[in-house]
């Protein structure tokens, strides 16, 4: 069997309320590995909806979701081989944890239960493991190396002792996808993760992406509202408002009645100027 062929993701009839409203209905797709989808449409059509219950994040009422050929709900360690970053990453400002700390959470022990892995406290959490920098830091060479290494890949080396709390909207994103990057993952599913960043950065943040995903081989899932940089970047259009409208190669969904379809007569379509 050819797994390289095999859909990382699988979406069946997938139907989702939010108390008594029905943000989703009857979507169905598949997501082939390597490949860039972009999920479009106006607000409330149920973008976020569908990506959290997609990641186990909330309920559906009917429906399948499988990733990598298991029920989302069985993944079990194969979990971490999905990297996740949402429209708004929301903490405490004054949190203590630093940026190598932040991406640190995402590296994933390869050697885990052996000899090398510290023992856990009874009733407490597992020694040299914490969220606190003034706690005690287990020294891991190897994690230590793929942290820097991640930091280097998106810019972002320099800022690895500064606290995650004073970092800017761009500088905040990047650090993000180096945690997504610090481990094997082979799904990356981003919501709206170009908020809040100017022109320039979300061109620069599009095109790391895309060196990203074509050096990891990442498959990629993303809700955008830039229609220009889904055209440019993006290798499958998936038009939402509840339901699946269309979907398709940008070159032939991204039409005037294609987005007629999908926004309504009081959309103007959105265009950056580079």
């Amino acid at each position: 069997m050819n797994f390289e062929s095999l859909p990382v993701l699988k979406v069946e009839g997938l139907t989702v309320y939010r108390g008594t409203y029905q943000a989703v209905r009857d979507v169905s797709f598949e997501l082939l590995p390597g490949t860039d989808t972009a999920v479009i449409g106006p607000n409330g059509s149920g973008k976020s909806t569908l990506v959290q219950a997609i990641l186990d994040l909330m309920p559906y009422t009917a429906g399948k979701v499988e990733i990598f050929g298991r029920p989302v709900k069985q993944l079990g360690r194969r979990q971490r081989q999905i990297g996740y970053i949402p429209q708004h990453f929301i903490f405490d400002r004054s949190f203590p944890i630093s940026v190598a700390e932040l991406v640190g959470l995402g590296w994933e022990n390869k050697t885990q239960k052996s000899k090398g892995d510290p023992p856990l406290k009874k009733g407490g959490r597992k020694k040299g493991f914490s969220f606190f920098p003034f706690y005690l830091w287990w020294q891991n060479p190897e994690k230590e190396e793929a942290i820097a290494q991640a930091l280097h890949r998106v810019n972002a080396y320099h800022l690895r002792k500064q606290a995650i709390g004073t970092l800017s909207g761009g500088e905040l994103k990047r650090v993000l996808l180096a945690y997504c990057l610090v481990s094997p993952r082979r799904l990356l599913v981003l919501d709206e993760a170009f908020a809040g960043l100017d022109v320039s950065g979300e061109a620069d943040f599009y095109t790391l992406l895309n060196e990203l995903k074509n050096e990891q081989r990442w498959t990629v899932l993303q809700i955008s509202h830039d229609l220009d940089m889904v055209n440019r970047h993006c290798d499958r259009v998936l038009c939402l408002n509840q339901t699946l409208v269309c979907s398709g190669s940008p070159d032939t969904i991204l039409s005037p009645e294609n987005l007629l379809a999908t926004y309504g007569p009081a959309f103007s379509r959105y265009q950056h100027r580079h």
